[in-house]
């Protein structure tokens, strides 16, 4: 018999080793952790503390992520709180990179916007920004997330603290009937963070509270744009 045929009638015959118990105790295997031979129970107990070893890892790695999205939902709640609590329209924008800054603890963080309406177009908000920013804008379907290429919008951060190494950039768009800023919703504006970390925001990083942020942001900000 071959080493194929040998293992097809094993599996065949599951009861093989019950009925030749004895047999556990002579195989002896390669041992991979040194060069003396163990035997066949033994070499079981090892695969299976291989397995143990590996999903505690893996459980633990769960928790850790459990405990860091609960810390961002409970910073988010907060900012969001903040914003909200906002009634001075002149401040809103502000309100919602400030407090970027101190509730998330990003670096960096400014926004502009486009198309508002009269009574704020001379605010610093709502500077001159040119069309490349707002075409790019408008094609943020996501969040984008990386090293700092050289963004226009890049430079609306505080250049007292130098080139952010990475940015996140996030369209603002009306909502649509549901208050939802789908990517179909006019761009109004992009809030973008910055960091001198090169890893802090990076390509593959989750954009979900990204997004979040972006949507509520959005839905605020609205009210500075003609009625």
């Amino acid at each position: 018999m071959n080493d194929r045929e040998v293992a097809d009638y094993l599996l065949a015959n599951p009861e093989f080793f019950v009925e030749h118990a004895e047999l556990l105790s002579t195989i002896k295997l390669g041992n991979p952790h040194g060069k003396a031979a163990v035997s066949l129970q033994e070499r079981q107990m090892e695969m299976l503390r291989e397995k143990n070893k590996h999903l505690e890892r893996r459980l633990s790695e769960l928790l850790r992520y459990g405990h860091e999205n609960d810390s961002i939902a409970t910073k988010f709640g907060r900012w969001t709180q903040r914003v909200i609590a906002e009634r001075d329209p002149y401040a809103l924008p502000r309100t919602i990179t400030q407090n970027l800054l101190d509730v998330f603890d990003v670096p960096l963080a400014a926004l502009r916007l486009w198309d508002v309406a009269e009574a704020y177009a001379q605010a610093d908000f709502a500077r001159h920004t040119g069309e490349e920013v707002r075409l790019f804008a408008s094609s943020l379907a996501v969040p984008y997330c990386g090293a700092n290429s050289g963004f226009e919008a890049a430079q609306w951060l505080d250049a007292a603290q130098g080139a952010p190494q990475s940015v996140a950039l996030i369209a603002l768009r009306t909502p649509d009937a549901e208050g939802k800023s789908e990517p179909e919703g006019d761009v109004f504006g992009l809030l973008v963070m910055g960091s001198p970390d090169p890893r802090r925001f990076h390509d593959g990083m989750a954009t979900d509270f990204l997004t979040q942020i972006g949507a509520l942001a959005s839905a605020a900000l609205t009210r500075l744009l003609p009625h």
